[in-house]
């Protein structure tokens, strides 16, 4: 029974060490608490567009993004559209780069960002979860709760702060081609950024 269960142990996890959240398939559902300690959940938005953006602040591909205003302008742009946008730090509380709640809540702030709700995944699970690699790492969600792109952000892997406002940016594309109702052209591509510390 010991080892029946060992081995049952064992599949799982090997099962979990290879899936990686892509698009084309069902968005994993979780639930984490915000930085006011609210449980968020994902499946409660089923039925709108969701962005999932992995984050870090401790990060420079981050800081230039909301250095520029690129993430905050495009929160704003598709939260007017109803789509929900969730940005999640998936920094473990035993690492360096963890930001206390409060902190990271005022961080944010201070940016003028436009999400839905900051979610702090201090334990690392949903980034497992998801196989996000990165900050920034993208996902964009359907009303059926199917991913329909996930990677990055756009095609400049840099932290030159004249490269978002000329990239092409992924995940306003893959939102304007969805919301319009036509196919996704680019669905997946390789994320860029500062490794989440699992």
């Amino acid at each position: 029974m010991i080892l029946r269960t060992l081995g049952l142990a064992l599949t799982l996890a090997a099962a979990q060490a290879t899936f990686a959240a892509t698009a084309g398939q069902s968005a994993p559902n979780f639930t984490v608490a915000d930085t006011q300690g609210k449980a968020v959940q994902l499946s409660d938005f089923r039925g709108r567009y969701v962005v999932l953006e992995w984050t870090n602040p401790q990060c420079p591909f981050v800081r230039n993004h909301y250095n520029t205003k690129n993430m905050q302008s495009l929160q704003q742009r598709w939260g007017d559209r109803a789509v929900v946008w969730l940005s999640i730090d998936s920094s473990n509380k035993s690492g360096w780069d963890y930001m206390k709640p409060d902190k990271l809540e005022g961080w944010m702030q201070q940016q003028g960002a436009a999400q839905k709700a900051v979610l702090v995944d201090a334990d690392s699970m949903t980034a497992r979860l998801y196989q996000a690699k990165t900050t920034p790492h993208m996902f964009v969600i359907d009303p059926q709760g199917m991913i329909i792109y996930a990677g990055a952000i756009d095609d400049r892997p840099s932290t030159r702060s004249e490269d978002p406002p000329q990239a092409r940016n992924y995940v306003q594309a893959a939102l304007s081609q969805a919301t319009d109702g036509k196919p996704v052209t680019t669905a997946s591509t390789t994320p860029y950024g500062c490794s989440i510390k699992y």
